[in-house]
This record gives C-alpha cells, structure tokens and sequence, in this order.
C-alpha cells in the first residue's frame, strides 16, 4: 500500500541547508583573497593550510556530535524516556537528528559575530611581492605599495570574458576537474561509509559516526596542515607545488586501492543475496 507523507518538514531542511550553503560559500573564496592580499607570500600556504585545517574539524566535531544524538531519543523532552522500550541498537530506534541542527545552528550564528569587526583593509606587509597583481610599485624608492584599485566594468559582457579568459586556462582548468574529482570521492566517502560499516561490521549508527569523526577526519587535517608547512618551507613555486600535489595525490590513490582487499561476507538476505527456496 501506498501511504502519502503527512508532514512538509524537510522543506524546512531543504531551505535551512540552503541557507546555510548560501553564507558558508564566501568564506573560502574571500578569505584565501584576504589573507593572499595582506601576509607575506612566503606565509600564505601556511595560512591557507591552517584555514583548510579548521574547517576540517568541522565534520569530524559534527560527526562526534550525531554520535551523540543518535543515542538520544527522537522525541527527548516530550516523552517519558522511561517508557521507551527499544535501545540504539534496535533496527525501529530514532536517534535525535534534529538536535545537531540547532546545536550547529546556534554555534554557527554565535562564530560569524567576530566577522563584523574585522577591518576591511589591513596593514601590508613591508616586504615588495612582485608577483601579486594587487600590488603595484610606486616610483619613489621611499614610498610603500598601494593596492591599486579594482576596476568595475559597467558591463555584463567582460564578466564573460573573464569567465572565459579563467576557464581557458589549461592549468586551472585541469586543478578544477581534480578538484572535483576528489571532492566527489570524499563526499561519497563520508556518506556511504557509516552505513557500510553498520551492515558489514554490525556497528551502530552512533559507534559508526564517532569511528568515522575520530579516524577518517584528523589525518586528513594533519596532512593540509603538513602540506602547506612543506611549501613554505621548500617555497615552491607553481611547478613545484603542482608536482608534489600529484606525487601525493597518486600516493594516495595506490594506499586507497587496499579498500579493496578490506570487508566481510554479505550478509545472506532472502530474495538478495540469496533465493527464496
């Protein structure tokens, strides 16, 4: 039979998500342009890695925290906890999933406060950075740089041309399919691997979350943090930054490969795995 859903909250969700995609995308387009603006440039790989660091931290604090409100009741504060006869282990048990949206929520808003008194402009860095565009010398030996000022094309068209002009180029471009590419797998990664490890390990739904915060995450923090460490160390340039991303990014696919050899039978499902008969 056919039962139609009677509640329209995940709109709510849907629009919430959206939101918060919405303020969460200038973070890292506008921040990596501040911070490449007004630090030295031998400092920025190390400032970037650190930003990447921290958002990393994100998910693996947020998947410590669903660890938590999936061994809380859905309904906690409106029933009698007491009553309730399944535990967390039990296939019918819903944990509390809305709870991490407004513990989020709440964190979130109470972050993006100190945004407001940041200064729009800095003071730069004394040191001459001749590969910056923002930057210009002036003619007189004693004066310091002044950012030149940005031009504001009255036109739709030269956004196009400028698109076109970024997407022409072999190397972005080629940094934009990779980029996609390993943020797919990652993302496949986290969404699929809790309930793998629930149904071939037998692992709850909150033990696979805190397995996955506390294992999978870290080292991922660990190696932006090494990375941008090594290129300012070493300061390497275009080339060599390039060369070392594909070095590790091919280390990284041979390790991954063992995946394969990793895992248990399939569980025997009648009509699945296995006939009826």
């Amino acid at each position: 039979c056919e039962k139609e859903p009677s509640s329209y909250m995940w709109i709510y969700i849907l629009l919430g998500n959206m939101l918060r995609g919405i303020g969460e995308t200038p973070i890292t387009p506008l921040g990596i342009s501040y911070l490449d603006d007004y630090a030295k440039e031998e400092d920025v790989p190390v400032y970037v890695a650190c930003l990447h660091t921290i958002a990393m931290f994100g998910p693996m604090f947020g998947f410590l925290l669903g660890s938590l409100c999936a061994k809380l009741y859905v309904d906690i504060g409106f029933v009698d906890l007491g009553s309730i006869t399944i535990t967390p282990q039990d296939s019918r048990w819903v944990g509390a999933w809305w709870l991490g949206f407004l513990i989020a929520g709440i964190t979130s808003f109470l972050a993006a406060i100190p945004f407001f008194f940041l200064p729009k402009s800095l003071k730069k860095p004394e040191e001459v950075n001749n590969g910056k565009a923002s930057f210009a010398l002036l003619e007189n030996k004693g004066t310091t740089r002044k950012m030149l000022p940005p031009a504001k094309p009255k036109q739709r068209k030269y956004f196009y041309t400028s698109l076109k002009k970024v997407l022409s180029n072999r190397m972005y471009f080629t940094f934009l399919c990779c980029s996609l590419l390993q943020f797919s797998s990652f993302i496949g990664f986290l969404t699929y691997k809790p309930k793998y490890m629930e149904q071939q390990y037998g692992q709850s739904t909150s033990k696979s979350n805190f397995l996955i915060g506390l294992t999978s995450l870290p080292p991922v923090s660990i190696g932006i943090f090494l990375g941008g460490l090594i290129m300012k160390k070493y300061k390497l340039n275009i080339i060599g930054a390039t060369k070392f991303a594909f070095t590790m990014s091919f280390l990284a696919y041979v390790i991954a490969l063992l995946h394969f050899f990793v895992g248990c039978e399939n569980h025997v499902v009648a009509g699945m795995t296995v006939s009826y008969e």
